[in-house]
């Protein structure tokens, strides 16, 4: 992706939003204002790069009443109503899907796998879910896998999330990509862009 300043450097001049979290009995139309406001600030502190993506894909658990919708998916309204410019989408890839219809993402189990700082948590989602706890002192390396066939995790083809991008800071209006798609809409499928 192309950068007015040729280069940014990651997690200081360029920076991928998590989540932005607001109460159900706040009104949609609400979303703008924060997401204004961190854009604002972190122009303010430096960052001329913005990248998000968003998730066209809905999420499910079983139930004994069957699939309960746990993530409906989304095109990235909010994204949309910014002005961010839509570079395409990401490539297609595999996700663990745990029974309670969330993703545990390769690079949290990679922190248990090589024992690394915050494997903690990881550790403790599919047990929460039925795996037993790993023993003090075994090794990462098959406890993972044990884990995710414990719980009754599984794999799944996943196809792209939608990427955005915005520049911030002074001169507004630039953009960090030469071409922008139009946006994707939930009644285009997956030929959006």
């Amino acid at each position: 992706m192309a950068t007015p300043d040729a280069h940014n450097t990651p997690y200081e001049e360029s920076l991928e939003p998590s989540r932005l979290v607001l109460l159900d009995e706040v009104p949609a139309n609400a979303q703008t204002r924060p997401q204004g406001r961190a854009f604002r600030l972190a122009a303010a502190r430096g960052v001329r790069g913005i990248v998000a993506h968003s998730d066209p894909e809905p999420r499910a658990r079983p139930t004994a009443h069957g699939p309960e919708l746990v993530l409906p998916g989304h095109y990235g309204t909010i994204y949309q109503a910014k002005g961010m410019d839509c570079p395409g989408k990401t490539r297609p890839r595999h996700l663990t899907l745990l029974p309670d219809g969330s993703v545990l993402h390769d690079r949290a189990m990679s922190k248990v796998r090589n024992g690394e700082r915050g494997r903690g948590g990881v550790e403790r989602r599919p047990v929460t879910l039925g795996a037993r706890p790993r023993d003090e002192g075994e090794a990462g390396r098959g406890w993972p896998e044990e884990a995710l066939q414990a719980t009754g995790a599984r794999v799944v083809a996943h196809g792209r999330n939608h990427k955005y991008a915005a520049y911030t800071g002074p001169r507004t209006g630039r953009r960090l990509i030469a071409t922008s798609h139009p946006y994707p809409k939930a009644d285009q499928g997956d030929a959006a862009a």
